[in-house]
This record gives structure tokens, C-alpha cells and sequence, in this order.
């Protein structure tokens, strides 16, 4: 049984080490060849003075060194910081700042980019250089990947257990400055385990790694497929399509995306060798619209469709079974294994069935809080409700902030974000609640219903959408059925066509906090006409 999270990868190397671990372009290494380069990559931290439980920052795009390199730092008893390579160097400049990374592993063209704003970081220590030589700059002191896990002699990794760090992912920041969320061995080792517990991962799944390694669901395609043993294969896709085709290529049994790219991939034909291969999709950070979930049904007849939800605090929540879903679409579950989730009041009581209240999560998948950030630990780590009053140590859980309800049966419905709930007319309305009537319409592509200030109403709903299939939308058409299916004060008070796809956040997800502050000019500009 692994406890570590480097563990999961060398306990399937000692299984089956000539079973095919990890596979990108044309390459592919088996589990042996990959766990000795994880082994010289920790090894290489390690006469670079790589400090117990310092951060190794990693901004790479989706490629062998970028995974070596987060596992050799959790093999040397340090902490790696996987950076999102959407990021600008001034976000990236900030990250290696704020976790204080002690060294940087990246690319000759990366560094090249980020060489302005290097001097913003005064903890930073060593630079490995994949794909090519640099010259020393600032001080700091550059070494090629080659030379990195080519040293002599051993090291002693540092001693590491369990709930000590293994990483540091940084949420998007949607609402502000990114935060880090602190994750030891025990998170991600218990995630592993409990999401190909429920997905019936085996050693023959190929998993397609079409999420940033960046954002928690786009890691645990490796350590859920690690943990038994199965193969990964790395894409850094340019076009929708081009998962598709990897699909079909790679016979892929496995994937998990979220909304935006389910929304994209529905649309499109999917041959039959990617039809008969995939075992199932997984839909993650986000509601699925119905109308997209059907689609994926019927272009995949023979897949399952797991719809999950979870957030990074807590790496994931609940799922709910394919078998549930035709009497229940809109359902995202109940718990994953090994986990607990509560629907609660303000005031931390159970709340009755069908009352919205607050998602806690409690269990060993609840993070250890933001890095270097109490105030904001404080707000969302909090003690679990409905504990025992003998306890003298209570038990912390994590606060969602979201608002979910609770059927008689137990399973959660997501009712929306509290940050992005609409509040019109005196009303608190879903974001959710109006897309799915837009989706379901089946005249947008994409759509974002958002809440504009507005001197009357509070708040006034806008949508934001796309045309469905290169054909015109008409925003007249889509109001009048919005008007059919919504009580007037849900109705959108304005429609705004934009041209190809909403614009995404680094982790994929609809960029709400852009758009409204986009729509906010707009829709004043066009009440005073």
C-alpha cells in the first residue's frame, strides 16, 4: 500500500515495470523507465540543495519533464508547485514569489520570457533547463535537464510522511490574487484511491491527460492512473477535435474534462474506434448543461458518464453513478468514498431535504488550508459540524461556499457559487438555473448567464453567448422562449453575441469575473440609448 504520493508510481513499477506508464507524441516510457527518471530527477533536487519540504516550481506545458520533475520533487521529500504554462510571467513571477519556490524547473523559451521578472523572486535558487543550454543570468544558477539527472552518487531523500506537504496548487484567481492550496501526501494518495474506486480504474485503462496538471482533477488523471497501474497519455490540444482524435488514436478507455469542453466536444462527430474505446467521461468543475449531457449520450452509447463536483480545498466530492443517471440528470451524487459531505444552515444545523444550504466536506481529501494566507484559512477551514462535544481537538472541514440542496434519498443538487448567485428584483437566483433554459433551447453554443449592477433590479441578468454551429443566433428568438420557460424576473434583461468560445480561465472554465466586468460598460451603455 502506497503512502506517498511518488509511491504510487513506484509500486506500479515494481508490479508490472514493463507496462506502458506514460506516453506523449510519438514516445512512450514504461513503468521501470519512468520511475528510474523520477528517481535521478529527485536525486538531481537533491545536489541542487533542495531543503525538506521546499517548493520545486514547475512551467511546462503537458510533456515527460513536467511530470518527472513534480514527482522526483515529491521523491526528494520537497513540495512541486505545477504552474498553469497559460500564465504571463508577471502571474508567474508572483506564484514562485508567494510560495517562495527554491527552484524552477522550465523550458529555454519559458525562461527566456520570464527572464524580467526573475529578480521578484529573491528565494529562488536554481533553474533546470529543458530542451536546450541558457546563459546564466542574474545570479542564478541555470542547469540543463540532461545534466539535472545526470549526477553522480546518491542522495538521501529527506524523510516525509504522510501529512506532510506534497504540493502546492493555485487556484485560478478568478476573484483576485491566486491562492495556494496546500495538499499533503494524504490528500492526493486518499484521492487516488477513492476516484478509481468509483471509475473502476484498472491496469488496462488509458487515460487521456486532457486538463491542465495544473488544476487538481488534471493531476489525478496521473495518480489515479498510477495507483493502478494504468497509462497516461499527454496532450496539450490546440483544437476541440484534436481530443477526439487522440481518442481514437491512442484508444483511449478514460477522460475527464469540464463544461466548456464537454459543451465543444458535443458538438462534434465522433468516429466509431473512439465510440467503441471509451470505457467513460467524467465531467468535472462545473455543471454540465443537460442539453450537452444528452448529446455525449447519444454520440456515446456505450460509455459511462460520471458527473462529478469538487473543488481543490478538497480535491473531490461527490459523483454520481452512471446507473442514476436517468432518474436523476441534474444530480451531482453523493459522496466519494472515504468522504462526508453536509448540507447545512449559516448557523452549521442539518438542513431539512430540498432546503439549499451550504456543502461542507469532511474526511481525509480536506486540504491543509491556503499557503501563507491565515485570514483566508481561517474563513474556509473551520471546524466540522455535528462532532462529538468530548472532542477536546476538532476536526476541520471545508466550508464550499456553495449552496447546494439534499433529496429525501441523499443526493446533492448544486444550486450555484455564492460569489456568482444574481440577486434581481429582491430574488437570489442561479446562474445555472437560467443556462440550462438557454442550453436547452438548443439555439447558442456557449452561454454565461451573469449579474450586471443595475439602480432598480440590484442586479440585472445578461447572457453572454455563442452561436451554435456557425449558424446566426437569434437573441429575439432565444428571449421569447426564455420568456416561455422562466417566471419574468429569471427572464435575461439583455443578450450578447460573441464571436467563437467564451474566454476561459487558465483551468479551462468560463472566465465569469471578465465577462461581467466586460458586460457592466456594455449593458450601461446600452440602457441610456
Amino acid at each position: 500500500m502506497s503512502d506517498l504520493i511518488h509511491e504510487l508510481l513506484l509500486r506500479s513499477a515494481k508490479i508490472a515495470p514493463q507496462r506502458e506508464a506514460l506516453s506523449y507524441r510519438t514516445t512512450r516510457l514504461d513503468y521501470d523507465a519512468l520511475a528510474a527518471r523520477v528517481v535521478d530527477c529527485a536525486t538531481g533536487l537533491l545536489h541542487l540543495e533542495l531543503g525538506r519540504s521546499e517548493r520545486v516550481g514547475v512551467y511546462l506545458d503537458k510533456r515527460f519533464e513536467t511530470v518527472i520533475a513534480t514527482f522526483g520533487a515529491a521523491a526528494a521529500g520537497g513540495v512541486f508547485v505545477p504552474i498553469n504554462p497559460l500564465l504571463k510571467p508577471d502571474q508567474v513571477a508572483y506564484i514562485l514569489n508567494d510560495c517562495n519556490v527554491r527552484i524552477l524547473v522550465t523550458s529555454v523559451e519559458r525562461l527566456r520570457l520570464l527572464a524580467s521578472s526573475l529578480h521578484e523572486c529573491p528565494d529562488l535558487h536554481a533553474v533546470i533547463v529543458a530542451g536546450g543550454r541558457v546563459e546564466a543570468a542574474g545570479g542564478l544558477n541555470i542547469v540543463t535537464w540532461e545534466d539535472a539527472l545526470s549526477g553522480s552518487g546518491k542522495a538521501r531523500p529527506h524523510r516525509v510522511i504522510d501529512t506532510d506537504m506534497a504540493a502546492i496548487l493555485y487556484t485560478s484567481g478568478s476573484t483576485g490574487k491566486p491562492k495556494g492550496v496546500v495538499l499533503s501526501h494524504r490528500n492526493m494518495v486518499a484521492g487516488a484511491r477513492s476516484v478509481a474506486q468509483y471509475l473502476e480504474n484498472h491496469e488496462g485503462d488509458r487515460v487521456l491527460s486532457a486538463l491542465p496538471l495544473s488544476f487538481d482533477a488534471g493531476f489525478s488523471q496521473l495518480t489515479t492512473a498510477f495507483h493502478v497501474g494504468a497509462s497516461v497519455t499527454l496532450i496539450n490540444y490546440l483544437l476541440p477535435r484534436d481530443i477526439i482524435t487522440a481518442v481514437e488514436r491512442e484508444r483511449i478507455t478514460g477522460l475527464t474534462a469540464v463544461p466548456p469542453l464537454w459543451i465543444q466536444l458535443a458538438q462534434l462527430k465522433w468516429p466509431e474506434a473512439a465510440r467503441n474505446s471509451l470505457r467513460y467521461i467524467a465531467n468535472t468543475g462545473g455543471r454540465m448543461p443537460r442539453a450537452t449531457l444528452d448529446a455525449l449520450r447519444a454520440a456515446l452509447p456505450k460509455t459511462l458518464v460520471f458527473l462529478m463536483y469538487g473543488l481543490t480545498e478538497s480535491f473531490r466530492s461527490t459523483y454520481l453513478p452512471p446507473s442514476e443517471l436517468d432518474r436523476r440528470p441534474d444530480s451531482i451524487g453523493k459522496a466519494i468514498p472515504n468522504a462526508e459531505v453536509l448540507v447545512v444552515r449559516e448557523d452549521g444545523t442539518p438542513c431539512a431535504p430540498g432546503e439549499p444550504g451550504e456543502l461542507v466536506h469532511r474526511g481525509a481529501l480536506v486540504s491543509l488550508g491556503y499557503w501563507n494566507d491565515p485570514e483566508k484559512t481561517a474563513e474556509r477551514f473551520k471546524p466540522a459540524p455535528g462532532q462529538p462535544q468530548g472532542l477536546v481537538m476538532p476536526e476541520i472541514a471545508v466550508w464550499s461556499g456553495d449552496t447546494v440542496r439534499m433529496d429525501e434519498e441523499g443526493f446533492l443538487y448544486f444550486v450555484s457559487r455564492r460569489d456568482e448567485m444574481i440577486k434581481t428584483s429582491g430574488y437570489r437566483v442561479s446562474p445555472t438555473e437560467v443556462e440550462e433554459v438557454i442550453y436547452a433551447t438548443g439555439l447558442v453554443g456557449e452561454a454565461a448567464a451573469l449579474g450586471i449592477p443595475h439602480p432598480v433590479l440590484g442586479q440585472a441578468i445578461v447572457v453572454v453567448a455563442t452561436a451554435r454551429d456557425g449558424v446566426r443566433l437569434d437573441t429575439e428568438k432565444l428571449l421569447a422562449q426564455c420568456r416561455q420557460q422562466l417566471p419574468a424576473f429569471m427572464v435575461p434583461a439583455h443578450v450578447t453575441v460573441r464571436e467563437g468560445s467564451l474566454p476561459r480561465n487558465p483551468n479551462g472554465k468560463i472566465d465569469r469575473k471578465l465577462m461581467a466586468n466586460e458586460m457592466q460598460d456594455l449593458f450601461e451603455t446600452e440602457q441610456t440609448r
